[in-house]
């Protein structure tokens, strides 16, 4: 069973709980945008789903909410990030807002990023870059000998993390183009969704500890493992998000294994005006768009689209929240003293979410 709630709520809510782990307001206010966020463009294995895994992180001391991301120059056009340990959600945001300026002033910009937790949903990071008149490109992951949860192609013992990726370009609307997947078949947390709903995965996506294709989640929580998406293709495109992350310092000739995270802003202005790109790009899209839809298809749709369908209609008629989801945060709002009521809505976050 699920209920909807309306985003303000649930951003309110997932705000309180993070300051009562010692987050500061303004960190526990960029992890509510950013969780909430996912759920309204459609991606609740990217949600508030994640809020009770965050919370106990920070908890037991798997990160320090409180840490600011510090940065150092290191070229021309390049540079990193340190999270210090803190929020990824918050550390990978103010990363791509930084990047986002360097590009301003200097054309093009690349920064690496360390040090952190978990950074949820590359394409709202894609979204940024986008809606700053910015082309982003994400990506995020890891391998290595008994790395991560992915088969390499033709493998039986994983070596590589999910490993996603995410670009964003500019159409001078709401509904930016954003492709943002995992090379794995399916992102873990697709997963952790499919179990609230106790539903079944689709076919092709995992292996369970024999070796065999399965569609059950519990085979993966058994000792299974996912696969790569399109065979040969996700897996080195696997393999160049680890090569890309390599880049952060992050690789162990030793152990073999290599990774991190590389945020890359081209501004478009330093290449063509904006404002035409933006004419263009969205006038070449729409006509892709126009293209007879094959049978079984209602219209065809390009990156982006789905999302912004998403989130009109969640803005207006609220987010559905699985019971399994909804259970597991009242534990904590109970756990941390944290009132379950509409008090937690802020006119700022009404205005946020109109």
């Amino acid at each position: 069973m699920a209920q909807r709630y309306q985003a303000p709520f649930l951003h309110g809510l997932t705000r309180r709980l993070f300051e009562a782990v010692d987050a500061p307001r303004h960190v526990a206010d960029v992890i509510a945008e950013m969780l909430v966020g996912a759920n309204l463009r459609g991606h609740d294995s990217h949600g508030i789903l994640r809020v009770p895994g965050y919370l106990e992180g920070f908890q037991k001391g798997g990160g320090y909410p409180a840490e600011e991301p510090t940065f150092e120059d290191l070229g021309a056009r390049t540079g990193s990030c340190d999270g210090g340990g803190g929020s990824g959600l918050y550390t990978a945001k103010v990363a791509t807002e930084h990047a986002i300026e360097k590009a301003r002033e200097l054309e093009t910009y690349r920064i690496t990023v360390k040090n952190m937790g978990h950074i949820g949903r590359l394409g709202a990071y894609a979204e940024i870059a986008a809606e700053a008149g910015c082309i982003g490109i994400i990506t995020s992951g890891s391998g290595g000998p008994g790395r991560g949860r992915i088969l390499p192609y033709g493998g039986s013992k994983p070596a590589l993390g999910t490993n996603p990726m995410a670009i964003g370009v500019p159409t001078g609307d709401d509904a930016p183009f954003v492709i943002d997947y995992a090379t794995s078949a399916i992102a873990a947390g697709k997963m952790f969704f499919a179990e609230t709903q106790g539903k079944d995965l689709r076919e092709d996506c995992i292996v369970d500890k024999e070796g065999q294709p399965t569609v059950k989640v519990q085979d993966y929580y058994d000792g299974g493992n996912l696969l790569a998406f399109g065979r040969h293709k996700g897996y080195a495109m696997s393999l160049v998000v680890s090569l890309l992350g390599g880049l952060t310092g992050g690789l162990d000739p030793e152990a073999q294994s290599m990774g991190g995270c590389l945020i890359q802003i081209m501004n478009v202005e330093a290449f063509t005006p904006l404002n035409a790109y933006q004419n263009g790009v969205r006038a070449f899209l729409d006509n892709i768009k126009q293209t007879p839809p094959a049978t079984g298809f209602n219209e065809v749709l390009v990156p982006g689209d789905p999302e912004d369908i998403a989130r009109r209609d969640r803005l207006t008629n609220g987010i559905e929240v699985w019971d399994m989801t909804i259970d597991g945060i009242r534990e904590w709002a109970d756990k941390l003293d944290v009132n379950w009521n509409d008090d937690l809505v802020e006119a700022s976050d009404t205005e946020r979410y109109k």
